[in-house]
């Protein structure tokens, strides 16, 4: 009897074997085909962040061999808004801090109010809840908020953005 019971323990191992073999393969090409699926579509828009953001370090070395100046940051008031996603139940919460150029840009930061938050509303909600869920999203948001800015102030005024507070439920 003892050598009956032989032969099934080891038709048992073979198969468990060849299961998670055959698992093994089914995760591996699953996995394999959302990298190369996905890959495309997630290439250009991490290629850009990088580029913004290695022009963003360039400009800060400069800045960081200028002497600081106390009073080049901004607070701004809290934007919330809607995001552009279908029927409109998502919503942003955003708190930010501009590092300018000059002091003297805080004032005129404060003479165009109006201008600052409306750039900013707009482009908030213009955005869905993927383009801001990402780190990589959240860095690119930052440099489009910058270049609104800076069209509204004149170019170079806002250096970056600092971001204090940000919720979307």
């Amino acid at each position: 009897m003892a050598g009956e019971a032989d032969p099934p323990k080891k038709k048992s191992k073979v198969k468990l074997l060849i299961i998670l073999l055959f698992l093994l393969l089914i995760m591996g090409g699953g996995g394999a085909a959302a990298w190369f699926l996905l890959g495309d579509r997630i290439k250009p828009m991490v290629e850009g962040v990088l580029n913004k953001v290695q022009g963003t370090e360039q400009a800060e070395s400069v800045q960081a061999d200028a002497p600081s100046q106390p009073g080049r940051t901004v607070p701004l008031p809290v934007f919330a808004t809607n995001l552009a996603d279908p029927m409109g139940r998502r919503l942003i919460r955003l708190k930010i801090e501009l590092e300018v150029s000059d002091p003297k840009v805080r004032e005129e930061v404060e003479r165009n109010a109006a201008r600052v938050r409306e750039a900013v509303l707009l482009l908030l909600s213009s955005k869905t809840y993927a383009d801001i869920s990402a780190p990589e999203n959240k860095v690119l948001l930052k440099s489009e908020i910058t270049e609104r800015l800076n069209t509204v102030l004149g170019r170079g005024k806002v250096i970056q953005i600092f971001i204090t507070e940000l919720i979307v439920p």
